[in-house]
Order: structure tokens, then C-alpha cells, then sequence
């Protein structure tokens, strides 16, 4: 791995476990391994690491969330999505960023969280116009509010985990989603059987 890749990586995982505010170059330079040089050679300075450090993580979250346009029928591919691995206690290292006040005020820096989050949303929110289009999901469905409802309870997840210190409430987060989404499904499947049998 490179200076530079090493570098990024540290300043990703000290963003995590401290926060931006509670980071210095110096902390990343020797969780890195690398020296002075290294540092100001690649990046002007520690904001500049953050960026790029940032749009890896955030790249991850997206990445994770291709998911969601990936094989099976739309129902399908968002319980995939929900059942991904996710380790709670350790929280969600894109929705942490929303909780540092130094990342909230910058900018450029929020932009790339803000960014992050409206892929996912404009997958999910996809996925489920989908849904609704084949009948998986109920007509009434609204795309967009299911779509943050879906995404809060992943984040809702890993805060309940946090809390509690043990993955336990974020794996009955999930299995409530993925509940959601069947009930609605079925609610779904009785009313095109309703309007069948009012057909006949």
C-alpha cells in the first residue's frame, strides 16, 4: 500500500473512532506509519486528508448500496440490502460524520456526507417505485417517505447499538424493516386479490 493510501486509510479510521475535531495530523501520521514528509507531499494539510479520506468512506456506503439495483425482484433486492452485515456497536462511519460539529460546519466536508446519503436514498427510493410498479408493494406507497423511513432505521440501528453496546438492537432493527416490508407486501397481495375476485 502506498504512503498515500496508508495515509487516507488511518485519517478514515481515526475519523471513525475519534472524529475529526479530536484528530491531528500528527495522531494520522502515526497510525499510518509514515513520516512528515509523506504527509504535506500528498496532502496540504489535514483538511485536505479529510476530503479524500471522506469520499473513501462515503464510497463504501454507496458502493454497499448497489444492492439495491442489483438481481431479483425489487422486494428482494431491499431485504438483501437490509440483511448486509452490519456491525452496530461500531456505528456507521458516514452517519457519525453527521454528529461532528467540525464536519457540520465545513462545507465541502458535510457535502460529501450529504452527497453519500442521497445516492442511497435515490436507490432506495428506485427500488421501491419498482416495488409498487409490480405490485410487491402497496399503490399508496410514497417512494421518497419509505425511502428515509428505511434508511432511518439503519441508522436508528446502529445508534440503539452503540447505546446498548452489543449488536443485539441492531439486528431487531432490521428483522422489524424487513417485517415492514412483508406486512405491506402482503397488504398488497390481499388487495390486487380483492380486486380480482370484484373483477370475476
Amino acid at each position: 500500500m502506498s504512503s498515500r493510501d496508508r495515509l487516507t486509510e488511518a485519517m478514515a479510521e481515526l475519523l471513525w473512532e475519534r472524529g475529526y475535531a479530536a484528530t491531528s495530523p500528527r495522531d494520522v501520521m502515526a497510525r499510518a506509519g509514515v513520516g512528515q514528509g509523506s504527509m504535506y507531499h500528498h496532502f496540504s494539510g489535514k483538511h485536505d486528508l479529510a476530503v479524500e479520506a471522506l469520499a473513501t468512506v462515503t464510497g463504501d456506503l454507496t458502493g454497499a448500496s448497489s444492492v439495491l439495483d442489483g438481481d431479483g425482484s425489487p422486494l428482494e433486492r431491499m431485504k438483501r440490502y437490509l440483511s448486509v452485515p452490519r456491525p452496530g456497536t461500531q456505528g456507521c462511519p458516514v452517519g457519525r460524520m453527521t454528529q461532528d460539529p467540525q464536519v457540520v460546519r465545513d462545507a465541502e466536508l458535510i457535502t460529501i456526507v450529504a452527497d453519500a446519503f442521497d445516492v442511497v436514498l435515490d436507490r432506495w427510493e428506485q427500488a421501491i417505485t419498482a416495488a409498487v410498479a409490480v405490485g410487491e408493494l402497496p399503490t399508496s406507497t410514497v417512494p421518497a417517505d419509505l425511502a428515509r423511513t428505511l434508511a432511518a432505521v439503519l441508522q436508528g440501528g446502529y445508534v440503539l447499538a452503540r447505546a446498548k453496546g452489543e449488536q443485539g438492537p441492531m439486528d431487531a432493527a432490521i428483522r422489524g424493516a424487513i417485517c415492514l416490508l412483508d406486512a405491506a407486501h402482503a397488504a398488497a397481495d390481499a388487495h390486487a386479490d380483492a380486486d380480482a375476485d370484484a373483477d370475476h
